[in-house]
């Protein structure tokens, strides 16, 4: 039987899901069930650990090689025998599949890509947004990132069952395929121009970015419009989810009018 235990909803970082054991590690990669992060006791290489290392690279999770002192931290049956791995709440979708339904609603891809939202509450929000402006999907990176959690899903407020989510490697790779497909793409900034002046129609990507340092260098670069949201108070920014809303409203709204 899995050592499958529900880790403690209120951490930041918990990912649901934590599995523990080899057999039941290597089970749940055989499965197909997507494992973010893999903790493994350092310095360990019998061979079942070395096949589960192998599944983990093969599959792009993230390998964290540690000491007993901190796997027995982590452990809650107390049985990890050198292995543990927390799973997604949720499966995670593909590109495609959100092409595809972008296509079979006969509408512009409009996809949201969020650059290192680490706030799972600002994960959940930006989904139940996404889905609510008609958004086909939401792309999230793998590292520095929240994942999709019990407490995400929550935030959702029942949207992550009906907006599919994927994570990938490199957000900037990400961008140039997806501009290969005829997207183009927008991310707020407050130093960018003002929304309204913007021509948001089509095929789009709409990227976030992380809660306190915004979207990267890199990923700017590659966005064909920096959306600037207009402010009149005394605070100048805008929490990520709220930005992404207020951007996300402006593009639902010229959709519309364009229709």
């Amino acid at each position: 039987m899995q050592d499958i235990k529900r880790e403690n909803t209120e951490n930041h970082n918990e990912h649901t899901l934590v599995i523990e054991g080899r057999n039941a590690v290597l089970e749940a990669f055989r499965s197909g069930r997507t494992i973010d992060k893999l903790f493994v006791l350092d310095g360990c290489q019998d061979g079942p650990v070395r096949t589960i290392v192998r599944e983990a690279k093969k599959h792009g999770t993230l390998l964290n090689f540690v000491g007993k002192e901190r796997l027995n931290q982590l452990s809650q049956t107390g049985k990890h025998q050198g292995v543990i791995a927390y799973a997604a709440a949720y499966d995670y979708a593909e590109i495609d599949d959100m092409l595809k339904l972008a296509s079979e609603r006969g509408e512009d891809p409009f996809l949201f890509l969020l650059d290192g939202i680490e706030d799972p509450h600002n994960l959940g929000a930006i989904i139940r947004t996404a889905n609510i402006v008609g958004a086909h999907g939401v792309i999230i990176p793998k590292r520095r990132a929240a994942g999709l959690t019990a407490t995400v899903a929550k935030t959702s407020a029942g949207a992550l069952n009906y907006t599919p989510v994927a994570k990938v490697t490199n957000l900037v790779k990400t961008i140039e395929e997806l501009k290969e497909k005829g997207l183009w793409f927008v991310c707020a900034d407050m130093d960018g121009e003002i929304m309204y002046d913007l021509n948001l129609t089509g095929p789009l990507g709409v990227v976030i970015g992380n809660e306190g340092e915004g979207v990267s260098r890199l990923v700017k670069e590659k966005c064909d419009f920096i959306a600037g949201i207009p402010m009149k108070g005394e605070i100048s920014s805008l929490n990520a989810s709220v930005a992404g809303g207020v951007l996300a409203y402006e593009i639902l709204r010229q959709r519309m009018h364009k229709a």
